[in-house]
């Protein structure tokens, strides 16, 4: 069924409406002192593994597109930016009740600790994509430019699902299924890409008969 085009505007709106329920439950939660006996720890992870989360979906519609001929393109700015939003909040979390605004703890921490090191890179990156996630920048970087920026969403993915599993600090199954849903993604990418470049080289010329 395809959607006109009221339709499709208001099912991103939607979508941007259902992608923050769990942050108003969360806050419901901590207003609430329902956050275990760390809440602010516990409200970080939950901060950050929607943003990883939000990540993954955005990831998944193109293999879902290829694969199955269901086109989700429309939401996926919807998804990104709900990922970044999330990963904003959660850094917010950590700099303000974490680490009280400590600059000089923050900044150790960046140094010494690699899983902070590697989160602050993956938010670093997700900055760009966030900002030019509009048409304005489509027109003005050019589609070709815009696309080659965009794939540092890949990048980011796998240090936010690198960071997941650092910070656990050992060994459950929750940060291992999201790092080989990343995997499986990210792979599907690099065959999906190979195909494209073998079939965008030119067609070996013939040898002249001797």
């Amino acid at each position: 069924m395809r959607l006109t085009a009221t339709q499709a505007k208001f099912s991103v709106w939607l979508l941007y409406v259902v992608a923050f329920l769990p942050a108003i439950w969360m806050a419901w939660l901590t207003v609430n002192d329902a956050l275990g006996a760390d809440p602010v720890r516990e409200l970080e992870h939950r901060l950050g593994l929607w943003a990883l989360r939000f990540l993954i979906l955005a990831l998944c519609v193109t293999p879902i597109r290829q694969l199955f001929r269901i086109n989700l393109l429309r939401y996926r700015r919807a998804l990104g930016l709900s990922a970044f939003w999330y990963a904003l909040i959660h850094l917010l979390v950590w700099l303000f009740l974490d680490r009280q605004l400590e600059m000089q703890a923050i900044v150790a921490d960046i140094i010494k600790r690699p899983y902070i090191t590697i989160g602050m890179a993956a938010f670093a990156l997700l900055i760009p994509l966030a900002l030019t996630s509009n048409r304005f920048s489509i027109r003005k970087l050019g589609g070709a430019a815009w696309a080659r920026l965009h794939k540092l969403a890949y990048v980011a993915t796998a240090l936010a699902a690198l960071h997941f599993v650092m910070v656990v600090k050992s060994w459950p199954p929750e940060p291992l299924i999201y790092s080989a849903i990343v995997a499986t993604l990210l792979l599907f990418r690099a065959v999906q890409a190979a195909r494209l470049r073998r079939r965008a080289e030119p067609a070996p010329l013939p040898r002249p008969a001797r």
